[in-house]
């Protein structure tokens, strides 16, 4: 479901697939295990995501207030429109920087 790289403090996500109460509690246990204390920003690629629920929905909130707490910026990008426009109606985008590629996630994080 994800794949992971870190480099330079920035841990970069892959996730691929659908994101549903059938997985989430095992997407927010992989990406807790993924997370380094030293962890400056998270950036999540959502290119390959096919599917959130409310569920996904939640985990990533979660994720937002874990690493806020840290100090650490947490930025998704490459959402597909349908994925975007859940974001949107739920208000997360408000919550969660999107970005639409990976360089504009790099810029802005620094």
């Amino acid at each position: 479901m994800i794949e992971t790289k870190r480099n330079s403090g920035v841990l970069t996500l892959w996730v691929k697939g659908r994101l549903d109460s059938s997985n989430a509690d095992a997407f927010h246990e992989q990406v807790k295990s993924a997370l380094a204390d030293d962890d400056k920003a998270v950036l999540m690629d959502l290119a390959g995501l096919d599917y959130i629920s409310s569920a996904g929905l939640r985990v990533m909130s979660m994720l937002a207030k874990v690493l806020e707490g840290r100090k650490a910026k947490f930025i998704i990008y490459s959402l597909s429109d349908s994925i975007k426009e859940v974001f949107q109606i739920s208000g997360f985008d408000k919550v969660i920087k999107i970005c639409a590629s990976q360089d504009e996630a790099l810029t802005a994080i620094e």
